[in-house]
């Protein structure tokens, strides 16, 4: 009797303490919260911001990344007086009057390995629009679907994967705030990281990978930064038209890591009519894109667990070759297009472009007396242009030459 009853005190006991199974959290949970209405866009330094780094840091907790940020939390907080000057520097503060407080968010999955690999995405957006919406109206929530709930919504993807396929590399998790702002999250955890970043093997940044397109045309930036970052990029796609770019400079987080000397690679799948409008909404991602997106790095990832730490390589910083420019054609390019020409992704109203009849679609193979073959072409052609000049413009459409003229 007594022996009956010890054996169902024991079963009862290990019935109790076996913990419930965790519940996965999908890319389209994850996107559907973070661009919700309910946070308003994500303003750097918003309480809906706060909102949103407090859903992360338990989705960290919940995949088993220790906290990384500062005094045993998930959160790097940095304050700053927003000046809103591109030509002036952001100067990081303690504390004072009209100051504006972001907050990082870090997880790290120690290994005890020698090398870290780092990946992340910024999760502020623009709030209610103001600068730097391209939204003409009312103030009306910005929710940043793409830009850039689908980048963290793959990171934590990334994270979950990685978190039991790597082992010989610890990984850190980080999602930045104050992107919108100029790289604020980034540049100022490059200047204050809470691992030793001489560890750090590479970073990976997610920023807008929610449209992939039906070609799968997937674009990266910074294979320069590495030799070896083509050769395993390539031996290990099986599914993306890839547009691969050597420059560890660009608009958006990876730039920061670069500058420490840090190999990095930043995915995107293109720009869109949406981009820093209120019509950026979860309803239009390309989910299975998304998911295409997250194993092709996993693997990526996987494949060089346990590599030696990668070589760093400096690259040429293609920013500075863009010609200033005077006018605007008002389109949106195709930045993942690799035929001749600049073709056009969206056409703004009342604008040049618009007004000529131009079209999403549009190649544009002409402008004035250039030729225009590539991005490039196309930026110097249209930098040679002042307010209130006169030009023609040909555009290829569905393989039909089309003449306009264009009114700056």
């Amino acid at each position: 009797m007594y022996k009956k009853t010890l054996f169902a005190l024991i079963l009862i006991s290990a019935v109790a303490c076996k913990k419930a199974p965790i519940k996965m959290v999908t890319l389209e949970e994850d996107v559907a919260y973070l661009a919700s209405d309910s946070l308003k866009g994500r303003a750097t330094g918003s309480t809906d911001e706060v909102a949103a780094a407090e859903y992360l840091s338990n989705r960290l907790k919940t995949i088993g990344y220790e906290p990384k940020g500062g005094a045993g939390t998930y959160y790097q907080t940095f304050t700053f007086k927003d000046k809103r000057d591109p030509h002036q520097e952001i100067e990081f503060l303690d504390t004072g009057d009209s100051t504006t407080t972001g907050t990082n968010v870090i997880g790290f999955l120690d290994n005890n390995a020698d090398k870290t690999m780092i990946i992340g995405a910024h999760y502020d957006h623009l709030g209610l629009g103001g600068e730097g919406s391209l939204y003409r109206g009312e103030p009306e929530i910005h929710n940043g679907a793409d830009d850039n709930a689908s980048g963290v919504a793959t990171t934590l993807k990334l994270a979950a994967t990685l978190k039991d396929s790597i082992t010989d590399t610890n990984v850190l998790i980080m999602f930045f705030s104050g992107e919108e702002l100029g790289l604020l999250g980034s540049n100022y955890f490059s200047k204050n990281p809470t691992i030793d970043l001489t560890t750090a093997t590479f970073m990976i940044n997610l920023d807008m990978v929610g449209r992939l397109r039906e070609d799968k045309t997937l674009s990266i930036s910074g294979v320069g930064t590495s030799p070896i970052w083509t050769q395993t990029l390539n031996a290990n796609n099986t599914d993306f038209k890839l547009v691969l770019s050597e420059s560890g400079v660009g608009p958006s987080d990876h730039t920061s890591f670069y500058l420490q000397d840090i190999p990095v690679l930043h995915f995107f799948t293109g720009q869109h009519e949406d981009y820093h409008k209120p019509t950026d909404d979860f309803e239009k991602l390309n989910y299975e894109g998304m998911n295409a997106i997250a194993e092709y790095i996993s693997t990526v990832s996987i494949d060089l667990d346990d590599a030696p730490k990668l070589a760093f390589r400096k690259t040429k910083n293609e920013s500075e070759e863009v010609p200033r420019f005077k006018v605007g054609l008002g389109v949106i390019p195709d930045y993942l297009f690799d035929g001749k020409g600049m073709r056009i992704d969206g056409v703004s109203e009342d604008k040049p472009a618009q007004k000529a009849g131009l079209q999403k679609g549009d190649v544009v193979i002409q402008l004035g007396d250039s030729l225009v073959v590539d991005m490039m072409s196309y930026m110097r052609a249209l930098s040679t242009f002042d307010v209130g000049d006169k030009t023609k413009v040909k555009v290829n459409r569905n393989g039909k030459s089309i003449e306009a003229t264009i009114e700056f």
